[in-house]
């Protein structure tokens, strides 16, 4: 009973520190925030009870219904579209071998450990309407320069596209890591009854690739509805009503406009935006592709 008893506390102190870290950082605050949705409470300090008030107003409220819908089109774009092409381009780079497949690797992974700041600057480099070395496509191409962040119907698609080519490095590892779980023998032994190499990833690489790809899918999902720095930074000094996302929104009315309560009542609807989509999505993918 002593030496249970000791191990006990030896357990209960190793976990302390987690609880509490979880307790001070996240719950406290949770309850916090979602005290301030029934206020009227500016960023710093206290307001007056305003009960429902603030969910009744995000039914009128146009800004943020377009924040909603902006910040889905960007999930559209983004989501299943990086997930696909970091699974083709981990199939591709697991076929080849020793420093080729290093080199190769390591060109995808790059972009992914560069701080959105310097993101930012590339691309903003790379479109500038002046001197940007895109443009001379877009002139070849597209018959005029476009300034792409600032045009209403270029700019969430370019954002998306930029999101995909910094963070596909990621998806790429975690497919690759899949991938070489896949026994050899299995595709062997496939090709020898005459697989050939659409039936093999058809009836054994899609469906033991399945939990990663799952995986994958629900970390796009959750990191793609909260959107905003790249978004931010790319789109500064343009229209802001094209390209505002929920994040965003919540920066506004909380930071800008010092409306602390109405900012918590939008940032508590992303969050349970979040929880939702990624709960209907994870019961959606638990079934395994036939």
């Amino acid at each position: 009973m002593h030496t249970k008893s000791r191990d006990n506390w030896v357990a209960a102190a190793f976990v302390a520190p987690f609880v509490i870290a979880y307790l001070v950082l996240f719950l406290y605050p949770t309850v916090r925030m979602i005290f301030l949705t029934f206020t009227d409470a500016p960023l710093i300090g206290t307001g007056g009870w305003v009960g429902f008030k603030n969910y009744l107003r995000l039914f009128n409220d146009k800004a943020y219904i377009n924040a909603f819908w902006n910040t889905g089109y960007f999930v559209l774009l983004t989501v299943i579209p990086n997930t696909l092409l970091g699974l083709v381009f981990a199939m591709m780079v697991n076929r080849q071998k020793g420093y080729v497949q290093s080199l190769i690797l390591a060109a995808f992974f790059l972009p992914y450990i560069l701080p959105v700041s310097v993101v930012f600057r590339i691309w903003e480099w790379i479109m500038d309407y002046q001197f940007g070395i895109a443009q001379y496509a877009l002139d070849a191409f597209y018959g005029e320069r476009v300034a792409v962040f600032r045009n209403k119907a270029w700019a969430m698609p370019m954002i998306a596209f930029v999101t995909i080519w910094w963070t596909i490095g990621f998806n790429v590892l975690l497919f690759i890591a899949g991938l070489r779980n896949i026994s050899q023998d299995m595709y062997d032994a496939s090709a020898l009854d005459g697989a050939n190499r659409w039936k093999q990833f058809r009836f054994i690489t899609w469906p033991l690739i399945w939990p990663v790809t799952a995986l994958v899918l629900t970390i796009q999902l959750i990191l793609q509805l909260k959107i905003f720095d790249q978004l931010y930074l790319l789109t500064l000094g343009g229209n802001v009503n094209n390209t505002m996302v929920l994040v965003q929104y919540i920066y506004k009315q909380a930071f800008q406009l010092n409306k602390g309560g109405y900012g918590a009542t939008v940032a508590f609807s992303l969050f349970m935006i979040i929880v939702v989509v990624s709960v209907l999505q994870y019961q959606v993918l638990r079934a395994k592709p036939r």
